[in-house]
């Protein structure tokens, strides 16, 4: 068993390559193998979102607070809020992020093959962000 005092993880500041905006992860989850979960409490500033990207195994997300936006490739835009839980299947471009007024935090959670949990790829544009 191991267990991770409150503050023992620093927070990190999303890299600009895979995010617009303030974004602040701190991981909870990185178990060694051979287990594969992997788990971040992410916070988006208002406006602040993800590049599109993939997960090779799928994502949850845990909408804990605010208001956010989600979006996969082809889709609408769609309000998310706490409470509410989004799947992306393994392979599905997508983004999400904070609605344009209000932050957001969720829990992300996914699991690593060959030891990779994300593909990124480009930056979302604001008309895509609009919808």
């Amino acid at each position: 068993m191991e267990i991770k005092p409150l503050g023992s993880v620093p927070s990190r500041r999303g890299p600009a390559e895979s995010f617009t905006g303030t974004v602040w992860q701190e991981p909870i989850i990185e178990a060694p193998a051979p287990a594969r979960i992997r788990g971040a409490f992410v916070r988006f500033e208002p406006k602040a979102r993800t590049a599109w990207h993939t997960h090779p195994l799928g994502q949850t997300l845990i909408v804990t607070s605010g208001v956010g936006r989600a979006q996969h490739w082809g889709g609408p835009v769609e309000e998310i809020r706490p409470g509410d839980v989004v799947w992306f299947p393994p392979g599905e471009k997508h983004w999400h992020g904070a609605s344009p007024t209000t932050a957001m935090a969720h829990i992300a959670v996914q699991e690593a093959l060959d030891g990779k949990v994300v593909d990124w790829m480009e930056h979302v544009s604001d008309a895509q962000y609009r919808g």
